[in-house]
């Protein structure tokens, strides 16, 4: 199962109606195009009224794409560890499920998050069901997500034994959440048992996209969260801005690079062709060393970061 060096995050929890299933379309046509081929979600995104919704849009997006790249697209979904999965056969089942709503095999299931942290005794069922989906050829690849390096290396070798190989980790990562990286030392790690790091919320929810001002603020939590850190994080939005006019690009194409120059797959979202249109333009060029070293040194002095998700493991 390869992965290319850019992917889209589709959740679809938010403000989903079925009228922009078209502009869906469109964006997915756009990126797959343009190279982008992997695409990630889970199966508890589209919640409710909505449930495994986000699953059946990719799988009728990948069915109806017909151009370039079509042989490509990967399908990647995470299961999520939920307190009612106890056993193996329960991850074969909701693996089962996701393909069906696909509409194909899946390309990469991906373990949504380790319950290491909260009940240590659920996870070994789950990642024996997670390795029993690539065994039956139901998953072609199998990767984790929210794990830190510990965790990571005692699955790595549980699957190992087996001859499951993981392909990937997704984690929170981001110039606001370098914490994977810097703290734990997760690329290191992931470089020396040849796993692909995945940065999800690569934008931290919005924050670099320089669009927000403290009377412009989204509605709910995040509105809570960004009067939180607005204030503290200008240099770093500042640099972003500099480096943006060098380049000739926007703030969100030079963070997502970023992400690109630290060796991960950064998963921005796009529900517009609009947003997928000024994604697509981080690739093609790339910053220097000097460059990724200034924005390193201005978010390490930061006063407040991104939450870290309540999963990820050490």
């Amino acid at each position: 199962m390869g992965c290319g060096t850019w992917a889209w995050g589709n959740r679809l929890l938010w403000g989903y109606t079925p009228a922009m299933d078209g502009e869906l379309q469109s964006v997915f046509n756009l990126c797959v195009s343009q190279g982008v081929t992997l695409f990630d979600t889970g199966d508890s995104y589209g919640t409710g009224r909505l449930n495994g919704q986000s699953e059946r849009l990719l799988g009728q997006f990948a069915k109806a794409y017909v151009g370039p790249g079509q042989e490509s697209i990967c399908l990647a979904t995470k299961l999520a560890a939920y307190p009612w999965r106890l056993t193996r056969q329960s991850m074969v089942a909701a693996g089962k499920a996701s393909a069906q709503r696909l509409g194909r095999p899946i390309d990469l299931v991906q373990m949504h998050w380790s319950t290491a942290n909260y009940a240590p005794w659920q996870e070994g069922a789950l990642l024996d069901g997670l390795a029993d989906l690539y065994e039956q050829g139901l998953a072609r690849g199998v990767g984790l997500s929210n794990y830190g390096p510990k965790r990571l290396q005692v699955v790595y070798r549980r699957f190992a034994e087996r001859g499951v190989p993981i392909t990937s980790l997704q984690v929170q990562y981001s110039l606001l959440s370098t914490y994977p990286v810097t703290e734990l030392d997760l690329k290191t790690v992931c470089d020396s048992l040849g796993i692909r790091l995945i940065a999800y919320s690569p934008l931290a929810l919005g924050l670099l996209t320089g669009k927000y001002r403290e009377r412009s603020l989204p509605k709910g939590i995040r509105g809570v969260l960004f009067r939180q850190l607005l204030p503290s994080i200008q240099p770093l939005l500042h640099d972003l801005q500099t480096l943006a006019d060098t380049y000739q690009k926007t703030m969100v194409q030079v963070a997502l690079n970023w992400c690109i120059c630290k060796g991960a797959i950064p998963i921005p979202g796009a529900k517009t062709v609009a947003q997928a249109q000024e994604n697509l333009g981080a690739l093609g060029w790339q910053l220097t060393a000097a460059d990724v070293e200034a924005l390193d040194q201005t978010a390490a002095r930061l006063d407040k970061k991104m939450v870290q998700n309540i999963f990820q493991t050490r």
